[in-house]
């Protein structure tokens, strides 16, 4: 059985390369400086491979994104902008940018721990409520490092939550592709997103603030928990309405075992005006952070629910990708 580290992370690994300051190199083809390998991901917004940097040997991986209309150039352009300023362990990091015959090519950090959520569902994998708190806790420090940066994320889920190794406790946000500077002097607005995951501000299209990421680390913490979408629906347009009144409860069996510690971390975060809900340093603060259940045999966590979760994800993600392929027409010829 593979239980996870539940001691909090000493310390940072040695990164793979140091942080480096990125420019888009206009005019490039990617090929002079790097082989390209498996394709390791597809959805809208582009194609991801593995690759290998010629003159270091570094593994990477590539992210293609087609810029033939100008709002998809200053896109990914606003993109590699935003992930130059984020340089911090709990963050995927920005390698390379190189931009030929109308698409762009983003060299990131290669992160081969897969999934949070795909990891902890494992038969092998044991999740107890003490390993949560410590996934929870990183997903925070990054978030106050984001926000440090005036930065809103604005797409926080399980699937933009990786881990480092099949077997270390360390995580890494990534996807900068919908994160936005903000002033909080000026009113911002956004109507994007994962219906699942997006605050009620969103939904509603209000003003947005610090506040709005930290409601998608509350849906992520409870998801965690028990396997179970606190506010999803038959349909988007019924999970918004879910999440506009942001009326959920505890009820389900799943939570009977789940601390009152836990279940206040969540309450503390899923509240409807954003300015009540827990700022990330605040979070980190939290007794469950600081100080979770220290697991046993009677306190492990059942995962039935959240491999439901996960194999439903699984199966939306594929009929996802086989549409993004159909609008293509095609596959991009690299």
């Amino acid at each position: 059985m593979i239980k996870v580290d539940e001691n909090d992370p000493v310390g940072e690994l040695e990164p793979s390369f140091p942080y480096r300051d990125v420019n888009i190199r206009r005019n490039v083809d990617m090929k002079e400086f790097y082989d390209l390998e498996a394709e390791i991901g597809r959805g809208k917004f582009g194609t991801v491979y593995r690759c290998r940097e010629k003159s270091t040997g570094l593994s990477l991986a590539a992210k293609f994104v087609g810029i033939a209309k100008r709002q998809e150039r200053r896109s990914v352009e606003k993109e590699v902008e935003i992930m130059r300023a984020l340089q911090h362990p709990r963050l995927i990091q920005l390698y390379d940018a190189l931009e030929s015959s109308n698409v762009m090519c983003v060299v990131l950090e290669l992160i081969e721990g897969g999934e949070l959520f795909e990891r902890v569902i494992d038969d092998d994998f044991i999740l107890t409520e003490k390993s949560c708190s410590v996934f929870v806790r990183q997903i925070c420090e990054g978030v106050e490092f984001i926000h440090s940066k005036n930065i809103l994320h604005l797409d926080l889920k399980p699937e933009n939550i990786m881990c480092l190794s099949k077997t270390g406790n360390r995580i890494k946000i990534i996807d900068f592709g919908l994160a936005r500077q903000f002033d909080p002097e000026k009113k911002l607005q956004v109507l994007f997103g994962t219906p699942e995951f997006v605050a009620p501000e969103v939904v509603n299209f209000d003003a947005i603030g610090y506040g709005t990421d930290m409601w998608s680390v509350g849906v992520i913490c409870y998801v965690l928990l028990s396997g179970l979408s606190p506010f999803m629906g038959e349909t988007d347009v019924e999970t918004m309405a879910n999440v506009t009144i942001a009326q959920y409860d505890f009820d389900d069996v799943a939570f009977d075992e789940i601390s009152a510690d836990a279940k206040d971390f969540i309450k503390s975060l899923l509240l409807k005006d954003k300015e009540n809900r827990l700022t990330p340093i605040a979070s980190l603060k939290h007794k469950w952070i600081v100080s979770p259940p220290e697991p046993s045999e009677n306190n492990l966590l059942d995962k039935t629910n959240l491999k439901r979760y996960v194999i439903k994800k699984r199966w939306i993600k594929a009929v996802n990708t086989i549409v993004a392929v159909q609008r293509m027409g095609a596959k991009m010829d690299f």
